[in-house]
C-alpha cells in the first residue's frame, strides 16, 4: 500500500480482461519477465504502442502481486462476479485513498443502509482528506472529478455499483466461503467488514 495519497487512477482504468490475462498466465507457472516479454513482444494487450503495453503491464502487475499463489489459483477457478471482486480488491490494496474511501464511505453507508452514492459523499469524503493532508490540499477541482468518476467506473465493474441514469446504487457482494476464508488468511479481512457494512 503506498504511504502518500495519489490520483493515479484517473489514467488506470479497471483493466479487467488485462488482469485475467495475467492471473491466468501466472496460474500457468509464467514469470513476471516472462509475462512482460509477451506483453511487448507478443501484444498481450492488443495494444497499439509499446509505451501503451509497458504502462498496462506496469499498473496490472503491481495489482496481481498483492495476490499470492493461492489467491491467484482462487481468481483463475472462480466465477466472474468473484473474479471482478478480487481485481477490485488488487486495486483497493495498491491505493491508499481508494481503500480509505472503501473503508470510511462504502462500508458506512453500506451500515446504515443507505445504497444511494451520491455527488455529496465524494465531496465530503475528499474535503477531509484535503484538511488532513498537505499534498492532497493542492489537487485542483478537476482533478477530484475525475477521480470521482474512476472510482465509480472500478465500482461498477467491480460488482458494487448499479448505475442507471443519474442514480448510482450500492451493490454489496455476496462473498463465497472461499474467498471470506481467502481474505482472511491473506490478512486483507477488512474487506470482508467494508463489503458487508460490518465493523
Amino acid at each position: 500500500m503506498e504511504q502518500v495519497y495519489s490520483a493515479s487512477a484517473v489514467s488506470r482504468p479497471f483493466w479487467y480482461v488485462e488482469f485475467k490475462k495475467v492471473m491466468s498466465l501466472l496460474n500457468r507457472g509464467m514469470s513476471y519477465e516472462e509475462i512482460r516479454t509477451k506483453a511487448l513482444e507478443d501484444n498481450l494487450f492488443d495494444v497499439a504502442k509499446e509505451y501503451r503495453a509497458k504502462e498496462i503491464y506496469g499498473a496490472v502487475t503491481r495489482r496481481a502481486k498483492v495476490l499470492d499463489g493461492q489467491g491467484v489459483a482462487l481468481f483463475c477457478n472462480s466465477g466472474m462476479a468473484t473474479m471482478k471482486l478480487l481485481a477490485f480488491i488488487a486495486i483497493m490494496q495498491t491505493d491508499r485513498l481508494l481503500a480509505e474511501f472503501m473503508s470510511e464511505v462504502y462500508r458506512e453507508k453500506v451500515m446504515m443502509g443507505d445504497f444511494e452514492l451520491r455527488d455529496a459523499d465524494f465531496n465530503t469524503f475528499f474535503k477531509r482528506k484535503q484538511d488532513q493532508d498537505e499534498g492532497m490540499a493542492g489537487w485542483k477541482d478537476y482533478t477530484l472529478k475525475k477521480l470521482r468518476n474512476s472510482y465509480i467506473n472500478y465500482l461498477s465493474e467491480g460488482g458494487l455499483l448499479f448505475r442507471s441514469g443519474n442514480t448510482k446504487t450500492l451493490t454489496p457482494p455476496l462473498l463465497t466461503e472461499e474467498l471470506k476464508a481467502y481474505l482472511q488468511q491473506a490478512g486483507f479481512g477488512v474487506c470482508i467488514s467494508i463489503f458487508t457494512g460490518v465493523r
